[in-house]
């Protein structure tokens, strides 16, 4: 399963591919995090609804267990990493300081959350019947949850006060999985590749830190699209074409792209350069 996310660059399409099952959570919940950010700013009910709607497939994976706890090690992980960065004279300490400060801040909020992530929401008897209906096609109409329809008439800023109110519940976990991912991508440093003949292949370096995730850039104008495949050895890359029906086929021509791998620790010495 890829993720797909747009640069600042307009013409330029990232396609993130993670290498481990513990990333590929942290991508699909920084992508839903970042959906309810889009809709909970707009005032049209039906937009509130896809909002709850996120919430929900959010808790589906806030709902894991170990999750909280995964999350957390990470953080531990990570200020472990840069602690050793201290009296670097290559590493600027005012930047080294923040991220530590950071990281303490939201280890300390996930910490001081009760149970799992999003517990309160799970508890809450009015939401689970909403929850418990979306899996029946228009399950949530005024004749089966009358109390959700009187929800959806009431001023849209209310509405959204309810929203926020619920995802504050979720805040401490979306900002430290924000905090980490973006740790994560920074690690990544971008290089040209070809795909000979639409090919790609790279071995992997068998010593070291596993790569975690593969970023891949290439020009919206090219239209094709990288079927990505990957281990700890070895990542392959098939770029396709798509006709007017969206039927996929291989290209066999040469293509240009950007590729960047990242992991910790690589990289971050980077990041805290002066």
């Amino acid at each position: 399963m890829m993720s797909v996310t747009v640069t600042t660059d307009p013409r330029v399409i990232v396609y993130e591919y993670p290498f481990n099952e513990r990333i590929r959570t942290y991508l699909r919940l920084e992508r839903l995090f970042g959906r309810l950010n889009e809709l909970l700013p707009h005032d049209a009910a039906l937009l509130h609804h896809y909002a709850l709607t996120t919430l929900f497939e959010i808790l589906d994976i806030a709902g894991r267990t170990d999750l909280k706890s995964e999350v957390m090690r990470d953080l531990e992980k990570q200020k472990s990493i840069l602690s050793n960065y201290r009296g670097n004279p290559a590493v600027s300490e005012g930047v080294l300081e923040q991220l530590v400060g950071q990281i303490d801040h939201h280890f300390g909020a996930l910490l001081s959350a009760a149970g799992k992530s999003g517990q309160p929401l799970i508890e809450s008897e009015w939401l689970t019947a909403i929850r418990n209906r979306l899996d029946i096609p228009g399950g949530t109409c005024e004749f089966d949850l009358p109390a959700y329809h009187a929800w959806q008439h009431r001023p849209a800023d209310q509405r959204r006060a309810d929203i926020l109110q619920w995802v504050s519940a979720l805040e401490p976990l979306a900002c430290a999985i924000n905090l980490l991912v973006g740790l994560l991508r920074q690690t990544g440093h971008p290089h040209k590749a070809m795909a000979a003949g639409g090919q790609f292949q790279q071995a992997l370096p068998g010593r070291g830190p596993d790569f975690e995730l593969l970023r891949l850039f290439i020009d919206e104008q090219h239209g094709l699209i990288p079927e990505i495949s990957g281990n700890r050895l070895m990542v392959s890359v098939r770029f396709l074409s798509q006709d007017a029906q969206f039927h996929l086929f291989p290209f066999t021509e040469d293509v240009v792209f950007e590729l960047a791998l990242c992991t910790f620790p690589a990289g971050l010495k980077t990041r805290l350069s002066n």
